[in-house]
């Protein structure tokens, strides 16, 4: 009861300071005459019938005097316990512990970016229990694109430079949740000339989509390339005009290859689900204190690099950190030499140079491709002051420092800690 009576003096003790001067004077008399007489009490160690009493006596006169401290109404609690909530959830993601998610597979394997888990035809897809499992155990969404109608597949391509083929997509606005606004991908297939749709969210990697086609209907890349060739052969390549982003006027060609695969209306042409990349924990305190170590992983922001603003806006990317101002970088694949000797203080750097499946090793960048700046063969580059270089443990298939350079010190935000979702076998302590 003394722990109860001293509460309510703390309160009114706090109408007496910010309503002082708008109460008059009898009830600014009676406030204080009540807050002396329950003190009293107090002091005198009073029984506990006795501070009910002097208790109840306050609570009357807080009623008429405390006006918008006391009473208050839920609605107010509610609205002062959300905003203070939110204050302490703002303070830790600013300077201690962020979340972050993976948004790409250039970390793959130490980090997965969103996959892609394929139910092609003949097999059963999971059930509604199932799915709600997988929903909450693996953030896994499930996608389909079903035939409009009986006829053979196409699908368009756009093809590169040493046969690479890529699945041509549409960006456009969509939802995520079904509510918020999102950009998504939208792949386009046709059914004897019925276009066939499916959408993914924007930052599920080409690649991943790819791979899930061409198992899907050609088994490998040879494949592909060998029923491309036969069907241009045949004149049955029909060369399409396909927007990267619908926001644009800019048109590029791509090839409208036929699978040789027959659907029937209703059928699904492709029945996958997306599963979530990874979520993390990022410290952010501890690169207040030391300097960032190779090796480690390494977050940062991206707004003060052009070449990845430009392709994903301000965003937070995660890659290796493989140099400190003053190092001396060289890729020769599939290693990466620090200061002439093979780089150390990664499991991922001797994965990557021993080539150790699933790791395929460092690559240097390519004279055949404008996008990339440094790290060419036989080249050595040098960090330069207040800049770290980061590469992706996935080197075959990273857009890292070879193509856009170096990351600013002032851009660096902090380590990978822990990986909290999805529950799969890397849910724990970041690597």
């Amino acid at each position: 009861m003394r722990d109860n009576a001293s509460n309510w003096l703390e309160l009114a003790s706090k109408v007496w300071n910010y309503r002082r001067d708008q109460l008059g004077a009898k009830e600014s008399d009676e406030l204080v005459g009540r807050m002396e007489e329950l003190g009293r009490l107090m002091r005198d160690r009073a029984d506990a019938a006795r501070l009910k009493l002097g208790i109840e006596s306050l609570e009357g006169v807080l009623m008429k005097t405390g006006g918008a401290i006391y009473p208050k109404t839920s609605l107010v609690e509610n609205v002062e316990f959300l905003l203070v909530a939110a204050i302490v959830i703002l303070g830790i993601r600013t300077y201690f512990v962020q979340p972050f998610k993976i948004p790409t597979n250039s970390m793959w394997p130490t980090y997965y970016g969103m996959t892609a888990e394929n139910f092609p035809a003949g097999t059963a897809p999971p059930n509604a229990a199932m799915r709600v499992l997988r929903f909450f155990a693996l953030g896994a969404m499930g996608r389909s694109m079903v035939a409009p109608r009986d006829g053979q597949v196409a699908i368009p391509f756009f093809v590169g430079a040493g046969d690479r083929f890529t699945v041509a997509y549409t960006k456009k606005p969509g939802r995520k949740w079904l509510v918020i606004p999102a950009q998504v991908k939208e792949y386009t297939f046709t059914v004897d000339g019925e276009p066939a749709t499916v959408q993914v969210p924007a930052d599920f990697g080409e690649s991943e989509f790819d791979d899930l086609v061409i198992r899907t209907f050609f088994k490998d890349h040879d494949a592909l390339k060998a029923q491309y060739d036969r069907a241009r052969e045949a004149g049955q390549v029909e060369e399409v005009g396909q927007k990267l982003d619908d926001a644009s006027s800019q048109v590029y060609l791509a090839q409208r290859v036929p699978t040789g695969r027959g659907v029937r209306a209703g059928e699904a042409i492709l029945r996958f689900d997306v599963l979530a990349g990874d979520q993390l924990f990022v410290d952010r305190v501890s690169y207040q204190f030391m300097r960032p170590r190779v090796g480690q992983g390494f977050v940062f922001r991206t707004d003060h690099i052009p070449e990845i603003e430009r392709a994903y806006g301000d965003q937070y990317f995660v890659k290796r950190l493989v140099g400190v101002p003053g190092d001396s970088i060289e890729v020769r694949a599939p290693m990466i030499y620090r200061d002439g000797a093979p780089i150390t203080g990664a499991r991922a750097f001797e994965l990557n140079a021993g080539r150790v499946s699933p790791y395929r090793g460092y690559f240097n960048a390519s004279h055949d491709d404008s996008r990339y700046s440094i790290l060419f063969p036989d080249e050595v580059i040098k960090v330069p002051d207040h800049s770290y270089l980061a590469l992706g443990d996935n080197s075959h298939d990273s857009f890292d420092g070879r193509f856009w350079g170096y990351v600013p010190e002032k851009d660096v935000v902090g380590r990978p800690l822990f990986i909290y979702f999805p529950f799969t076998r890397r849910w724990g302590p970041a690597r």
